[in-house]
């Protein structure tokens, strides 16, 4: 049966799906609007899954904090194009808004958030590949909960976002974390948080390399020098990886911990999140 142009304008609205497919579902649905949005639900589910083990690497990353809560997500795709598109980050944004009002803790819990269109999370992520023809996927959920958190987007680019949580009010040092965390990519917030498993590897690395680079000077190292030198590594290691004990990146002249210690002796970084869409 004929559309009018009406029911495709409100049909679109409805689902931000294209004109041609507003114009289909309605033919198909014989002009029921309730029919329509289902068929270009239908068409999504079939789109994702037909597309499930494709590489989602592109997308959109965002971060938020509101009442105490504050969340990163990130709602992946397979081309920069679709990524760069104003109703996939309108999408990623309402998402987002949802799992900050709602203190979401899980993906799982995001996922099964309602939208303002009556819809879950899930159904509109897979409604939107079925608009887009890419598989999409929510990634990237992490979450920090309290005062005084700090956001960064780097460069507003959606593809690298930071929190940061300080123990007082610093907005101005605050902030200056975020992008220090951005820019560094620390492991861990001080060398007590460093995961021992970590600290095992890059010991046996150390050890490794530096019984390596003594054979190559045609030496035999004593397990007492290999120690020594090894710990040396492992603190060249934690100077680099550790947030606090990084040299901060506005002036390499000090720590971070010295450059908070520079605004309040009591002031430090208590928890960080970070995620990006970069390969690094």
């Amino acid at each position: 049966m004929a559309v009018n142009i009406a029911e495709i304008q409100k049909l679109r609205k409805m689902t931000g799906a294209g004109l041609a497919d507003c114009k289909k579902a309605l033919a198909d649905a014989d002009g029921d609007i309730n029919k329509a949005i289902e068929i270009i639900r239908e068409k999504g589910q079939a789109i994702a899954a037909k597309r499930s083990d494709r590489d989602a690497s592109n997308g959109c990353v965002l971060v938020k904090y509101d009442n105490g809560f504050a969340a990163i997500i990130a709602l992946k795709c397979e081309t920069d194009f679709v990524a760069n598109n104003a109703d996939h980050i309108k999408l990623t944004q309402a998402i987002l808004d949802a799992a900050v009002a709602k203190k979401a803790k899980t993906l799982d819990e995001v996922k099964a958030l309602i939208l303002a269109d009556g819809h879950s999370v899930e159904d509109a992520v897979i409604a939107r590949s079925g608009i887009t023809g890419e598989k999409m996927e929510l990634d990237g959920y992490l979450t920090l909960e309290g005062e005084n958190i700090y956001t960064y987007n780097h460069q507003n680019t959606n593809l690298l976002c930071t929190l940061v949580q300080t123990n007082k009010p610093a907005p101005v040092e605050g902030h200056a974390i975020t992008m220090q965390v951005a820019a560094m990519n620390p492991v861990a917030l001080d060398e007590a948080s460093v995961p021992q498993s970590i600290k095992d590897e890059e010991l046996r690395v150390a050890i490794e390399k530096t019984r390596e680079e003594q054979a190559a000077k045609g030496k035999t190292p004593s397990d007492e020098m290999l120690q020594k030198i090894a710990q040396g590594r492992m603190g060249k290691f934690f100077k680099e990886s550790c947030l606090l004990n990084q040299e901060f990146i506005q002036d390499s002249k000090l720590s971070v911990t010295e450059y908070l210690h520079a605004a309040d002796k009591e002031l430090t970084v208590v928890a960080f999140k970070r995620f990006t869409l970069r390969a690094e």
